[in-house]
């Protein structure tokens, strides 16, 4: 009976540890560092943290390759581009100083819902320059996370460019972080800050349940729900050739790409893929500026994984390659103003 019961705990703690995120652990962390040339791997997760929790984290189905039944979403021409001029840096926190969301890093939570957290942040910054910040506020991830059914699917991931489409037909209304009271609608998942140890608040736990479409508006209750949606004229992704122009004509925009598990452990530099790194699933960031280090050019992000991750919640990965297919998955959509 003791043997059994040997043999059971013994093939316990293997499953336990299949479950754990090998590529957290230190040892993969030091060779990650050992190999890269342009960026640098730290701790961002508790160790122990299981890769099924960062696999559902990753909520894009939008990196895309340009094919015939996709091209007609392309824009690679806007007459507003007026031949601008791309410096070799850009920063859009700096060029719009006055709109304070474009450097708001945002937290998902436990909850697939990145497609929709970089789209709502991006149409609020673009929304703010489009104003000249008269509009300078989030708008409702939570709206686009669990009312655009054709969209996607909540918190199990969606698309970024049916999320513009959603924009551009019926729109969206103000929203802030969790139990801010901004805005219309709130986002009601609760933030993963990580703890006094450094440990993730969220890891362990299970996933957000998709939240019930409301509405109406529970947060700032003198906001007419129907009267609260802001929308754009249209919907499109970008060529590599026009990401640089639209960015600096409207303002950030939204980006996927394939991440791998080395990319979990970003600290510092301009990301490239680990030669034997894996393949974990499709993220959504929102795209403000690019530029070079060290010779090596690179997009400017911002994560929603909490200002705790990566550098302050940002992060450079390696541009004109199509690094994890990044250059070729941005998309975005003009405002209406009047």
């Amino acid at each position: 009976m003791a043997r059994v019961l040997m043999l059971l705990s013994v093939i316990f703690v293997s499953v336990y540890m299949t479950e754990q995120a090998y590529f957290l652990e230190k040892d993969f962390i030091d060779n990650i560092n050992e190999q890269a040339t342009t960026w640098k791997a730290g701790v961002n997760f508790d160790p122990k943290t299981s890769k099924e929790h960062i696999m559902k984290l990753l909520g894009s189905r939008g990196v895309q390759i340009p094919n015939k039944n996709n091209m007609n979403l392309y824009k690679s021409e806007d007459a507003d581009y007026n031949n601008t001029y791309i410096p070799r840096f850009f920063d859009a926190r700096r060029k719009w100083r006055h709109c304070s969301t474009i450097g708001r890093v945002r937290d998902q939570g436990n909850c697939g819902s990145c497609w929709a957290v970089a789209t709502s942040s991006a149409f609020a910054d673009r929304l703010c320059v489009a104003t000249n910040a008269d509009f300078n506020e989030l708008l409702s991830a939570e709206e686009i996370t669990f009312c655009c059914h054709t969209c996607g699917f909540g918190c199990n991931g969606g698309y970024p460019i049916k999320a513009w489409k959603r924009f551009s037909k019926k729109g969206l209304v103000t929203g802030g972080d969790y139990k801010s009271g901004e805005g219309c609608e709130p986002y009601r998942v609760p933030p993963c800050p990580n703890d006094d140890q450094g440990n993730n608040t969220c890891a362990g736990k299970p996933m957000e349940s998709n939240h019930r479409c409301t509405r109406m508006c529970y947060g700032d209750q003198d906001l007419d729900f129907d009267e609260d949606h802001r929308y754009t004229r249209d919907y499109y992704y970008l060529t590599y050739g026009s990401i640089q122009k639209d960015v600096m004509t409207y303002g950030p925009i939204e980006a996927s790409f394939d991440v791998y598990d080395d990319f979990p452990s970003y600290k510092s530099g301009v990301y490239v893929k680990s030669e034997n790194a894996s393949y974990l699933g499709g993220h959504a960031v929102k795209l403000i500026g690019w530029g070079e280090e060290y010779g090596v050019p690179y997009w400017l992000m911002v994560n929603s994984w909490n200002a705790d991750w990566g550098d302050n919640g940002l992060f450079k990965i390696q541009r004109g390659t199509n690094e994890c297919g990044v250059d070729n998955s941005t998309t975005a959509g003009v405002p209406v103003t009047n």
